[in-house]
């Protein structure tokens, strides 16, 4: 009888939990949508620039998004390209080959870089770009390249780890089928082991996109600027919509500034939204190819 009512209390205190997180998520997505949405328009994205012009890059916005979200969009894409290689081959050698002490030590190492806050690791990407400012080439300075490899640092572990656990949860059968049927460790792990934990991986991937996405400390430190257009290259200074929010939010000269601030929280949640769908859609195709077609 104790045990039942003890069950139906967890059972409760957890739907309570439940229904306040929905709460919480619903209450500042519906606020966000009541302050900014009304400010979504053309305007707010392209200024007084032609769309068109913008679009081909014949002339430049001063006044609009449309640089943030571009910068976004390159800062996200190549932090992930930096740091999916290496977290993947990381957690790999984690799951399939590191063990005893070895393993012991790079788990705590993995751990405590998880809990470097984000400050300090833009803090190291700005010391980095004056180091090689100062002995390799005058014409690094804070940039694009040098954001992406520091948020690329900044997600490792999380690729690391979900990489790891993902290989480590798979069941033993799974593990020996290939190589009892004559197949290398090498050929198991990529033909077996990596398409049965594509689930986990690309979880990995899903929140490393996130966290690039949304990180604002990083990328105030390490080359993002207010009103630095469209970037020309990687070595350039760039926007993006997290620093454009910070801003907004922290220096507003009017209401009505403030309000672009909150329209621009819903685009970057709208990126975000997208870059998830486009990692979902990869991995359902990804899990299809591998597993169910011949």
């Amino acid at each position: 009888m104790m045990n039942r009512v003890l069950e139906k209390g967890v059972t409760g205190f957890s739907w309570i939990c439940a229904m306040v997180l929905l709460g919480t998520v619903s209450c500042i997505v519906g606020y966000l949508l009541i302050k900014g949405l009304g400010t979504i328009n053309i305007t707010l994205i392209f200024g007084e620039t032609d769309p068109m012009d913008a679009l081909f890059f014949r002339k430049q916005v001063f006044d609009g998004l449309f640089p943030a979200i571009l910068g976004t969009f390159a800062l996200v894409a190549l932090s992930v390209s930096f740091a999916i290689p290496i977290g993947l081959a990381a957690g790999i050698y984690m799951a399939e080959y590191c063990r005893g002490i070895v393993k012991r030590v790079f788990s705590l190492f993995f751990d405590i870089l998880a809990g470097i806050p984000s400050i300090v690791v833009g803090l190291f990407g700005f010391s980095v770009a004056i180091f090689l400012h100062n002995y390799f080439s005058s014409r690094i300075y804070p940039c694009l390249l040098i954001s992406a490899l520091s948020l690329a640092f900044l997600v490792l572990p999380y690729l690391i780890r979900t990489t790891q656990v993902s290989l480590e949860n798979l069941p033993e059968d799974i593990r020996r089928t290939a190589p009892a049927l004559g197949a290398t460790k090498l050929q198991n792990i990529f033909h077996v082991l990596i398409p049965r934990s594509l689930s986990g991986i690309a979880s990995g991937v899903i929140l490393s996109i996130g966290r690039c996405a949304e990180d604002t400390a990083v990328i105030m430190l390490t080359g993002v600027v207010a009103t630095a257009g469209v970037p020309k290259s990687v070595f350039s200074n760039y926007e993006a919509l997290p620093f454009y929010i910070y801003y907004i939010s922290s220096q507003y000269s009017n209401k009505q500034k403030l309000l672009s601030g909150y329209g621009a929280a819903i685009i970057l949640l709208v990126i975000c939204g997208l870059l998830f769908a486009i990692a979902f859609f990869i991995k359902h195709r990804l899990t299809y190819h591998v597993l169910y077609k011949p």
